[in-house]
This record gives C-alpha cells, sequence and structure tokens, in this order.
C-alpha cells in the first residue's frame, strides 16, 4: 500500500478516519437523546440512539481493521 506524507498508508488513514468521527458523532449524540428525551421525544430519542450504536459498531469495526494491518506490515511505519 502506498504511504503519504503522514507516514500512513491511505487504507489506514480513511481507517482512522471514519474511527474518529464515528466516535466523535457517537459523543455528539448522547446531547441529542437528552434533547429528546426532555422534549419528551421517545421516538426521537430511540432513534439517535439507535444511530449512536451504529456508530459505535462502525468505530470498533475500523478498530478491528486497523489491528489486522497493524500486524501485516502493509500499513506503512506509523501503524507498524
Amino acid at each position: 500500500m502506498a504511504t503519504g506524507e503522514t507516514g500512513f498508508d491511505d487504507v489506514s488513514y480513511d481507517l482512522i478516519s471514519v474511527q474518529y468521527h464515528a466516535l466523535k458523532a457517537g459523543h455528539d449524540y448522547g446531547q441529542y437523546v437528552r434533547d429528546a428525551d426532555n422534549a419528551g421525544r421517545q421516538d426521537i430519542a430511540d432513534f439517535f440512539r439507535r444511530v449512536m450504536e451504529e456508530d459505535s459498531a462502525r468505530a470498533k469495526q475500523c478498530h478491528e481493521y486497523l489491528k489486522d494491518l497493524s500486524g501485516s506490515g502493509d500499513s506503512g511505519p506509523a501503524v507498524s
């Protein structure tokens, strides 16, 4: 895999980016759940909870892929 200026290959960089955004969004969704709960909209709060769970699963999958790449030697010096 090609390694860019960061020392990370493109695939690792992409996975890290998706993981970061999924974790950041999950943090933000906690506030959305509270807002919906405070507004008495359990249906919307439940929706935000599902979205939060999906992003958590997405971040975990990125972590697993990154672990695989870190042991493969294909990830470049920044992940190995």
